[in-house]
């Protein structure tokens, strides 16, 4: 049946039953691949940085709706705001791993990769006491030019990770993946893919972040009530910097500008919506169900 033909209401009970995944990557409005050409790494710290005050206004706002989630952590902040990331686990939220610097996988070596990300997660864990169970790459860049680094995190001891985009893109996506959660590597690491939507055959993007910002919100009500009907658990993303219109403007083309700015003043307003409207938790306990920390 497709959703079309489920009336307004009974699509509403139906999704109201699928309990999908939000999850934040953790990391400052300069940190964005978008502004890597415009930004040297060695002048981060010259920066204002804003990542502590956005990452406590989304604590907030998910105690308010009494919901748990999941943050990708970048190394870099937690570094430098370890009391913030201890914040989030005592909140009961999932600490997962988001690297180290935000350099895309594709342009590391593998003896980079997994000597920064295995910095970053131990950090975590010692920051957390907890093992650190999920990965998420920058800007999603585990593509088919860099599909080495899942042995790499499967040797590191992560269960599962999030950095596959089952799209088409500029900077990312493996159009062809599976756009359902499934075992890679040797079959002990589980990929969870960001969501799509198939549309007369082609694969939608409906996983938040700028896509959030740029289409209509009906669009994301539509999709995830769509993929909820499919028996389908949705991820959701966004970033600290992405509920703060106020942040310094950055010079870079008129492209990136337009990707890391545009609607910032209503990405709160449509995210309260869309707790209201949908179930959500950790990814750890909507796709590792053993998982009741």
């Amino acid at each position: 049946m497709t959703m079309a033909a489920i009336p307004e209401a009974a699509a509403a009970t139906a999704t109201a039953t699928v309990v999908n995944a939000m999850t934040v990557d953790v990391e400052d409005y300069f940190h964005v691949s978008a502004f890597a050409a415009a930004l040297d790494r060695k002048n981060w710290p010259t920066f204002e940085s804003r990542v502590e005050r956005n990452t406590h206004r989304l604590l907030d706002l998910f105690d308010e709706h009494r919901t748990r989630m999941t943050f990708f952590v970048l190394g870099w902040v937690a570094e430098r705001y370890p009391e913030l990331i201890r914040e989030l686990h005592r909140r009961g939220h999932e600490v997962a791993c988001h690297g180290l610097t935000h350099e895309l996988v594709y342009r590391q070596t593998p003896a980079v990769f997994r000597e920064e990300t295995h910095r970053s997660k131990s950090l975590l864990e010692d920051l957390t006491g907890t093992q650190v169970r999920g990965y998420r790459a920058a800007s999603y860049s585990i593509t088919n030019a860099s599909l080495w680094a899942l042995d790499i995190l499967e040797e590191l001891g992560f269960v599962y990770d999030s950095s596959i985009f089952p799209i088409n893109h500029d900077l990312y996506g493996i159009p062809g993946a599976p756009r359902q959660p499934h075992k890679v590597g040797s079959g002990r690491l589980l990929e969870v893919p960001l969501t799509t939507v198939s549309v007369a055959g082609q694969r939608l993007p409906c996983a938040g972040g700028g896509y959030f910002r740029l289409l209509p919100y009906n669009w994301f009500r539509w999709s995830l009530r769509r993929v909820n009907n499919e028996g389908m658990a949705a991820v959701f993303y966004l970033h600290p910097w992405e509920i703060d219109p106020g942040q310094p403007r950055i010079k870079a083309s008129l492209k990136s500008r337009f990707r890391h700015y545009t609607n910032l003043e209503r990405t709160e307003g449509r995210l309260r919506t869309l707790l209201r409207e949908f179930r959500w938790d950790r990814m750890d306990r909507v796709f590792l169900p053993q998982v009741t920390a």
